[in-house]
């Protein structure tokens, strides 16, 4: 079974075909043949090297192989799994890279509670986009607590996390408030931003200007930390996917991480019963083999995509 993954850590050109052993579903798994993995920025931090202490101190040896997001089709089901998926579903997951355990594969045995089904009316390859960055922005959300009415910011809002907090904002009844820089405003706007403020260092003085009493919340897409965080009113809430953490006002600050919702079919399915409801939209912005992995690996890096980079697995 061919992956795509690294032996030795590096850039781009680290990345090749590796054979795996071929892996079969036991109890309470599914195995599912991967036909669409998303190539995420966490994706090159397992590549360069970043995560390697971690996989230093925890004795797992190479080959490692990245991915976090999968679509493709039910292939096994284990004995004795209770689950409503079967074989020849078409379904979609996150993945928790560990080692060899990463979605760059043709084929992964998964738990069947981190499975659900693909949502109907979408390509495998739109599909894959949703899992991760999805379940991303679904938890940042749902950290940030807001009620139906109350205002959000949202920056980096053109990309794939940011968008999704966008529309999932939209769909809980969210005013938003959203950046875009000139070219992304017609993007950002057709995502259901209610108010687009330009984007840059001054991103918090610009939503000042739309909400003078300060945001209810803001989820971090950009990074901003410092620079967004004066945009939030004083006793609101502050998400970020890197951990970022001030002390002030009074304002809660979460750290949003993905991995606390694996195994969360539930939500996953929540968001694949917007997608096909037409409130949230599946991006991609150009699909790879397995052998150019390397090439979208550098075109991520190079910034600038608008939607989610596909490995095809034929």
């Amino acid at each position: 079974m061919r992956g795509v993954g690294v032996v030795e850590f590096g850039g781009p050109e680290v990345l090749r075909i590796i054979d795996l052993p071929e892996t079969h579903a036991g109890p309470g798994e599914v195995r599912v043949r991967i036909h669409a993995a998303t190539v995420n920025p966490t994706d090159t931090y397992l590549r360069n090297g970043s995560r390697a202490e971690a996989f230093k101190a925890a004795g797992v040896p190479p080959p490692y192989i990245p991915g976090m997001d999968a679509a493709g089709v039910i292939d096994e089901v284990g004995p004795g799994t209770s689950t409503d998926l079967k074989v020849g579903d078409a379904v979609i997951a996150m993945v928790v890279p560990t080692a060899d355990h990463g979605a760059y594969r043709e084929s992964i045995v998964l738990a069947a509670d981190a499975v659900t089904m693909a949502p109907a009316g979408s390509t495998l390859v739109e599909a894959a986009t949703l899992p991760m960055n999805g379940l991303t922005a679904r938890q940042s959300l749902d950290q940030l607590a807001l009620k139906p009415g109350q205002t959000i910011a949202v920056t980096g809002a053109a990309g794939c996390y940011g968008g999704y907090v966008v529309q999932l904002a939209k769909a809980d009844g969210l005013r938003v408030i959203a950046d875009a820089a000139p070219a992304d405003e017609e993007l950002v706007r057709s995502l259901g931003a209610d108010i687009v403020v330009p984007r840059g260092p001054d991103v918090a003085e610009q939503i000042r200007k739309v909400a003078p009493d300060g945001v209810d919340g803001l989820a971090d897409g950009s990074f901003q930390s410092e620079a967004a965080v004066g945009a939030v009113k004083d006793g609101g809430a502050f998400a970020s996917v890197r951990g970022w953490a001030g002390d002030e006002r009074g304002i809660t600050f979460h750290r949003t991480s993905v991995r606390d919702y694996d195994h969360r079919a539930d939500l996953l399915d929540g968001l694949r019963a917007l997608t096909e409801a037409g409130q949230v939209t599946l991006r991609v912005a150009d699909t790879y083999t397995p052998e150019q992995a390397a090439e979208a690996h550098r075109r991520l890096e190079a910034h600038g995509t608008r939607g989610r980079l596909v490995l095809v697995f034929e």
